[in-house]
């Protein structure tokens, strides 16, 4: 039981700001398994998002609280994920060969690519939650139907990137990059806890109405042309390839979701 608290742990740690045990480090090994609870993070941060926004909501605009769930959320990871998002936008935009793209994405400065990316990124996702939720509004069940949907976005679209993981090869061939740990191996009981806790928020939403399992669909069908593209440039994936992913799922979860209740 402890040692599986240290690799939920790492996995906290490595993927947000929030503080964890003093004992706890990048262990190579615990980075590997710590894949089975990358969604839960998608948990703990969706949480923390969904109590801003709806505190906020109390107070202001709805638009007000969507635009302060979504700095909360950028607090709570870093900005881990939109910064990959960035880079792939740079990369990918500005490269012609997988060593040019790799070059372009290792970069730390941020470019035309990814900064027109990344302000396109946030007004897609202040205005898609922000329709989510008149549609949430005229549901029953308002609170924990939002609450569900913030969680389920959260860890559906991680257990999206991850899965890249165990489907594609690491594309870096040094050992420079950050991510490289949790791409050197994995096992049954990380693709298992990965699936397991990364579709367990949908499938409790389910239980409202079965219908929104369907954003599966799309969701997927995203990861899956994204995972190709990066395969075909750059022979594999990169952790900001995973970022990327992670972020570019979120939205189309928000925009299918507005699509599903728009015919059920």
């Amino acid at each position: 039981m402890k040692k599986e608290l240290d690799i939920f742990f790492t996995a906290l740690m490595f993927y947000t700001r929030i503080p964890c045990p003093k004992n706890i480090d990048h262990n190579p090994d615990y980075l590997n398994k710590a894949t089975r609870y990358f969604p839960i993070v998608g948990w703990i941060v969706g949480l923390v998002v969904f109590f801003v926004f709806w505190i906020s909501a109390q107070l202001f605009s709805e638009t007000v609280a969507v635009l302060l769930g979504l700095i909360t959320g950028i607090l709570v990871t870093g900005a881990f994920h939109e910064d990959g998002f960035a880079d792939v936008c740079d990369g990918f935009g500005g490269g012609w060969t997988k060593e040019k793209i790799l070059i372009i994405m290792k970069d730390s400065a941020i470019g035309a690519y990814g900064a027109i990316g990344v302000v396109l990124l946030f007004l897609l996702k202040l205005h898609a939650i922000g329709e989510m939720i008149i549609k949430v509004n005229a549901q029953m069940n308002v609170l924990t139907l939002t609450l569900l949907l913030f969680i389920s976005a959260h860890s559906i679209s991680r257990l999206a990137a991850i899965s890249i993981v165990f489907t594609h090869n690491y594309s870096r061939e040094d050992a420079t990059s950050k991510s490289k740990p949790i791409a050197q191996q994995y096992g049954w009981r990380e693709v298992v806890g990965a699936v397991f806790f990364g579709l367990l928020p949908l499938i409790v939403l389910s239980c409202f109405q079965w219908q929104l399992l369907l954003v599966l669909v799309p969701v997927f069908v995203a990861r899956f042309f994204l995972a190709r593209y990066f395969q075909k440039w750059i022979g594999g994936y990169t952790g900001d390839c995973l970022g990327a992913t992670q972020q570019v799922c979120e939205v189309v979860f928000y925009l299918s979701i507005i699509v599903l209740w728009k015919f059920i």
